[in-house]
């Protein structure tokens, strides 16, 4: 699966057989050529960025990624899943980056479970040239609209931080982002935009290289900041950043990794090699979701805006409503749970994960439920088996500890609904 993404006046004439391309920032006006985030270069200039080619050359990395994420489909590939796609990239700077493409390959082996081939060439789009208009934020902290970001947010806020907020546009979040960034930190704070990214023909729905547009915007925020190497908070809890497979069939990206601390820190030295001053952040690693709840600084904002986030994974299915019995949504009840038990508001569809299995199937359900057997059984160092293994000594058994305690978390929701 060969794509290419360059800009428009970059792009050969006709496209060899079985190609496909994209063009950054502008469309080609032709039918055999998608966009990515068409005129987004101009508003971004209007708005006073102007980025290092560092910073933009990664933001254009980012942005490619996805789109060949979502025009390779997984049914194609010789397992129904496992792509092996060549990747060919426009740069504004291209040098600094040779060298680097086997790096870039294995960080998104991890993120996509594909192989991926990557070429870095000229031809790319030049940053935008904007006044350089410089915030007196002190770190950025991403806000997706679901009830990790928002305790973080509400945590930085609380210790005096002046973070500025970025959110990946989505539909049924969008509103709920803005209400949020007002909250904790008022206008002038917040930055939400969309990849754009527009192509003719089936799109792959696992997205499994979403986040990297998530973290392209990171970075391109804290290119506004006068701070020096700007902190990037990523607030997500230690069970999902690790997200072990529940059952041996979820291995690999069939469970995301979209926080795994090896893709980060993989992610971290790339930045680092190209001269991006920033730091990324994962600072609950070692928390669950319901010790997240329970430690927030802010308790009084957060009874009253938990319930309004968002967690579950079939939140579009549902008609914009929480499951109650995907993993998230088991993972988000345990921590309510854990938190106050009277204190979740959140409306579910199915108030119990059996009346959520009935509904759309035991798969998640059960995928918990034999996980907590296995433990119980067998132990969890053989539930978990390697997927510690990238850890470094010192940091594992905090690693052990944090998916010990979330399983128990959902444990808890599968024991009160009757299903354990």
């Amino acid at each position: 699966m060969k794509i290419l993404c360059t800009s428009v006046d970059s792009l050969p004439h006709e496209l060899p057989a079985g190609e496909l391309a994209f063009s950054f920032f502008k469309s080609a006006g032709r039918a055999d050529v998608g966009t990515i985030a068409n005129r987004w270069r101009g508003v971004l200039k209007t708005h006073g960025f102007a980025p290092s080619a560092a910073t933009w050359d990664f933001v254009q990395i980012c942005l490619a990624v996805c789109a060949a994420d979502l025009a390779c489909l997984r049914e194609k590939s010789a397992d129904g899943w496992t792509r092996v796609i060549e990747l060919t990239v426009g740069l504004h700077e291209p040098l600094p980056w040779v060298g680097l493409e086997s790096h870039v390959a294995e960080m998104l082996r991890v993120l996509t479970g594909d192989h991926w081939k990557i070429h870095f060439v000229e031809g790319g789009v030049a940053p935008p040239d904007g006044e350089g208009v410089r915030t007196q934020h002190d770190c950025v902290c991403l806000l997706s609209g679901g009830l990790d970001s928002l305790i973080g947010g509400i945590n930085l806020a609380t210790e005096g931080r002046r973070p500025v907020f970025v959110s990946q546009r989505a539909f049924e979040d969008s509103a709920k982002q803005i209400k949020f960034a007002q909250r904790l930190g008022g206008t002038g704070t917040h930055w939400q935009w969309s990849h754009g990214i527009f192509t003719r023909g089936k799109r792959e729905p696992s997205t499994r290289a979403r986040s990297l547009a998530f973290y392209a915007f990171a970075v391109l925020a804290a290119s506004r900041l006068e701070t020096p190497n700007v902190q990037i908070f990523i607030p997500e809890n230690g069970f999902i950043c690790i997200n072990p497979p529940l059952v041996p069939g979820r291995v690999s990206s069939l469970s995301t990794k979209t926080t795994h601390p090896r893709f980060i820190a993989l992610m971290q030295e790339l930045l680092q090699r190209v001269g991006v001053a920033v730091t990324l952040e994962l600072p609950y690693k070692f928390k669950t979701k319901g010790e997240m709840l329970l430690g927030c600084l802010n308790q009084k904002l957060l009874k009253e805006l938990a319930w309004q986030s968002t967690s579950c994974g079939r939140y579009r299915t549902y008609n914009r409503t929480h499951c109650g019995g995907c993993v998230p949504c088991m993972i988000r009840r345990g921590a309510f749970q854990a938190w106050d038990a009277n204190g979740d508001d959140t409306k579910y569809a199915n108030k119990t994960v059996l009346e959520s299995e009935k509904a759309s199937g035991p798969d998640d359900a059960m995928a918990a439920a034999l996980a907590v057997l296995t433990v119980r059984e067998r132990g969890l160092d053989r539930f978990l088996g390697s997927t510690l293994a990238f850890a470094d000594v010192g940091e594992r058994e905090s690693y052990r500890r944090v998916l010990q305690v979330g399983l128990a978390e959902v444990e808890a929701v599968l024991v009160k609904d009757g299903l354990l």
